[in-house]
């Protein structure tokens, strides 16, 4: 009850002060609102502690008042920017609009001596005002870095950190000048590197802000087009690992081969499930469902926020609805119209292992930055029966043997730097495709490998079940490889220790050549590269929808795939399209009905595929010979070589199947071994001494008579002569252009 009353007294007190503040401030407003001054006094604010009137001299007022003014500056040395502008306020002292603001920050007069702002004491003592502007011009000002309209002064303030182990007149020694970042607060040293910092931010789309990335003005986009698909860019776009947007010019053609696969894929049965799952621009997705409408339904994904919100106005670009579907933590945000129809395409930001373990697709392509091999358990776990998965590699240091111990972490495989060490690590990366594959019970069959200069591109269909597994993996081995000739074989299947596995070359050097000639390499993908009949139809996609690109090279592998010169290069009428065997995956054909296409989830389907491939398996044609030769590399010294063209017809008339390859513009891919290879290269080859030819023939070295060269010379004439015909023809078009050195294209 005490304890009550007391706290009813003060409560009671509290409202008797209130209404006495009350009857004082009716009496200021009555005497015109404003306080009084009487005898140089100014009747300041009622104090509430004690409820009385505190009388302070004028004179003292406007005192506190200046030096308030004068300590504000320097009270607050990481805060203050310009008072005078609308940018934020966290930013450091030493980033200012004018040299006018920087000057007022030092307050500077006439009678007074100032110090500096951006000067320790030490450093700079305090003068009058027209040394103190010199100082400030000449060593903070011209020395500035501009950005924005800010200019970022050099600083000698003690904000850098210094080493604990430095006192007294060591630690002023190290605390050399600086600049302050206006976007992320960082110190840097040098005026040069501070230019590129901010560069960095910008290509970033950093901008402002502090500590968030805040993405860059809609001016600073460019708009990109290709295949009718146009895309918004940042400055650095094909600068990987420095933007949310890496777009790769050079890529056009990896992105049409893929672009054609799905196609094919799309024409076998619709509609069909696909992902793109490193979006970056979302260009590849575009294409896929801007030229495929209603076959495909195009998921695009990324884990990177501006990435999913470039993605997004690029489908607003090119006039497609947006289904977001951005998972967070516990709940799912669906943003846009959720009605399916051929140009919607859905956009998701989530990691590419979760998004392919989550849903199942028909069609799954994989392009991050490096190795993809993180992503191939996730990429078959899910992945349909008969589809496809394709992905793009783009660690050519580690895979063209430039960085071996790379290469063998990543994938597992020693390999070492040869003639044909493109296809090495096209056959590394299958073989590792092999691997994930076959852990998720399912087996692979290659439709397309291709490897260039920038990138190694792998397309595979997916075969479910353990027998297919089992199949391709049995076809991954180990390579023996001849360091001095380079001759390769496949090492035999096995598991029993050989004696003397170098007699499994057809070379003789272990013999002849003291110590250990041959290394063993791999294990590698032993099988085929390319499939014939989807090869085909890939370049009828291409001529369909008019990839000028592509084409050359698809004609290119076409020949490879079945080993034969250009020359003898044609295609089959859509009607022959059931001709053509694809490992028990079945072709659609026009003059097939309906009740045989492919089904989804039904046994008897895939009974039907399995009894089409036994009966087809005895027309398929032999794979292609592995790997190949590099005309230069075995050219006899003092000799002049054969016209390329040419040296394949002398090949194929000695007996072996041959062709060219896109792996090697100077490469010949043959069943002949190595030392038939050199034998027919040098039984044409002349000799570099070119007075005596004018004269008369010329005599070739070792066994080969001067009365054999007439025949071979006709021979060449009648084949010049198809050649020119096949060129008027229109068949022989370009096939090494743009990724191909123009002189093979002139052989």
């Amino acid at each position: 009850m005490a304890a009550l009353e007391a706290a009813e007294a003060a409560l009671g007190l509290r409202q008797e002060q209130q209404e006495e503040e009350e009857e004082n401030h009716d009496r200021d407003h009555e005497g015109g609102g404003e306080p009084a001054a009487l005898n140089g006094l100014v009747v300041s604010e009622n104090v509430e502690s004690n409820n009385i009137d505190v009388k302070i001299p004028e004179s003292e007022l406007e005192a506190e008042e200046k030096g308030a003014e004068e300590e504000r500056p320097r009270e607050s040395d990481s805060n203050i920017l310009d008072v005078s502008s609308d940018y934020p306020r966290d930013k450091h002292i030493s980033i200012q609009r004018n040299l006018a603001d920087l000057e007022k920050l030092a307050d500077l007069r006439e009678d007074e001596r100032k110090p500096c702002p951006l000067c320790p004491e030490e450093k700079f003592k305090a003068c009058y005002s027209h040394k103190l502007h010199r100082h400030l011009q000449n060593l903070h000002w011209k020395v500035s870095v501009e950005f924005e309209g800010y200019r970022m002064c050099i600083c000698h303030l003690s904000c850098r950190p210094v080493k604990p182990n430095l006192v007294g007149d060591q630690t002023l020694s190290k605390m050399g000048a600086h600049y302050h970042c206006i976007i992320c607060s960082a110190t840097i040293v040098r005026r040069t590197d501070m230019i590129g910092h901010i560069n960095r931010h910008v290509n970033k789309g950093e901008t402002e802000s502090r500590f968030i990335t805040v993405r860059a003005p809609k001016s600073s986009y460019k708009v990109v087009k290709e295949s009718a698909t146009d895309v918004q860019v940042l400055p650095n776009h094909s600068t990987p690992q420095k933007t949310d947007s890496y777009f790769n010019p050079k890529m056009k053609l990896n992105r049409q081969l893929i672009f054609c696969a799905l196609a094919v894929l799309a024409g076998e049965r619709k509609p069909i499930e696909c992902l793109d799952a490193f979006g970056a621009t979302g260009i590849m997705g575009l294409q896929w469902a801007k030229h495929l409408r209603s076959s495909v339904k195009v998921t695009i994904n990324d884990c990177n926020e501006n990435s999913v919100t470039m993605i997004k106005e690029n489908c607003h670009l090119n006039k497609m609805k947006v289904k977001l579907n951005i998972r967070e933590e516990d709940n799912d945000e669906t943003v846009g119209n959720g009605e399916e129809n051929s140009d919607t395409i859905e956009v998701t930001k989530m990691d590419a292992n979760v998004v392919m373990h989550l849903r199942s697709f028909d069609f799954i392509h994989l392009d991050p930055f490096g190795t993809s091999v993180n992503y191939l358990d996730s990429a078959f776990r899910n992945v349909r029966n008969l589809g496809i998965v394709s992905l793009t590699s783009t660690d050519i240091s580690s895979l063209y043997a430039k960085a071996q111990h790379v290469a063998l972490r990543h994938y597992g495989c020693n390999i070492v730097r040869t003639e044909y060490y493109k296809e090495l690590a096209a056959r590394a990366v299958i073989a590792a495709v092999t691997r994930a594959a076959a852990r998720c019970n399912k087996g692979i069959e290659v439709l397309l490998a291709v490897a260039l200069e920038h990138f190694v591109l792998v397309v595979v269909r997916v075969l479910r079940g353990p027998t297919p597994a089992d199949d391709s993996a049995k076809k991954v081995r180990y390579l023996i490889h001849c360091q001095w000739c380079e001759e390769r074989v496949f090492q035999r299947e096995g598991n029993m220790v050989e004696e003397n596995p170098y007699q499994q070359l057809p070379c003789d050097c272990h013999g002849s050549m003291p110590g250990k000639t041959a290394v063993l390499l791999g294990p590698l993908w032993s099988g085929a590269l390319f499939n014939t009949g989807f090869l085909r139809r890939m370049l009828l996609e291409a001529v369909q929808y008019g990839l000028d690109e592509a084409q050359p090279l698809l004609k290119t592998l076409v020949c490879e795939a079945e080993c034969t010169t250009l020359k003898h290069f044609s295609t089959h009428s859509p009607g022959d399209e059931n001709k053509q065997e694809e490992c028990g995956v079945y072709i659609r054909t026009p003059n097939t009905s309906a009740e045989s296409y492919l089904v989804h989830g039904k046994r008897k389907s895939e009974e039907v595929l399995r009894g089409a491939a036994k009966r087809q398996r005895g027309e398929h044609s032999a794979e292609h010979p592995p790997f190949y030769y590099n005309i230069h590399r075995h050219s006899i010294k003092g000799m002049n070589m054969p016209k390329l063209n040419k040296f394949l017809n002398y090949l194929s008339e000695a007996g072996y199947r041959v062709s060219r390859t896109h792996f090697d513009p100077m490469g010949v891919r043959t069943n002949a071994p190595l030392a038939q290879f050199k034998t027919v290269l040098m039984k044409y080859s002349t000799p570099t001494y070119v007075g005596a030819q004018a004269e008369g023939p010329v005599h070739l070295p070792g066994e080969i008579q001067v009365g054999e060269e007439a025949p071979a010379a006709a021979v060449i004439k009648v084949e010049e002569a198809e050649l020119a015909e096949d060129d008027k023809s229109g068949v022989t078009a370009a096939v090494f252009t743009q990724s191909y050195p123009t002189h093979c294209a002139a052989e």
